[in-house]
């Protein structure tokens, strides 16, 4: 029996994705929460290659150890030990992903997006996420180093 074309990819896409590790980042302070997984995508080697003009996928799976309202994110690009604030287009936790009000002890998968701007210049630098709790206290914090490039 000859598998079929369909098969064979799904066979091979169930494969690629048991490959697949989760990004390899630095927990830069996360107190009221605990990071279990950050994905960039497309990001298939590190340091992330950030094509201007390209959007990326952000996913971090993390638990909570607080209940809050709300929830803020805040994203910095980092050069010389000195964060630049860096826009993005939802800062709103609650709207990216995460069922709100948060809950002592329960698991969410915050999702957003991360615009590069052709403005930006091609530089070596660190992304750091922040997501604060309605206490202005971190449910995490990371870190990856990045490329920007044309």
């Amino acid at each position: 029996m000859v598998p079929s074309p369909l098969a064979l990819f799904l066979v091979l896409g169930a494969a690629a994705t048991a490959l697949a590790e989760p990004l390899r980042f630095v927990d830069c302070g996360s107190k009221d929460g605990s990071i279990q997984e950050v994905n960039v995508s497309p990001c298939p080697t590190q340091p992330c290659q950030l094509h201007k003009g390209t959007s990326y996928s952000i996913n971090v799976t993390f638990a909570s150890k607080i209940e809050s309202q709300g929830s803020k994110a805040r994203v910095y690009g980092e050069m010389l030990h000195v964060d630049i604030p860096f826009p993005i287009p939802e800062p709103d936790g609650c709207k990216s992903g995460i069922q709100c009000p948060i809950q002592k002890g329960h698991s969410y998968s915050y999702l957003n997006k991360l615009p590069v701007k052709n403005e930006y210049p091609s530089i070596k630098l660190i992304v750091k996420w922040e997501l604060v709790d309605d206490q202005d206290q971190m449910l995490f914090c990371w870190k990856i180093p990045v490329q920007i490039t044309s």
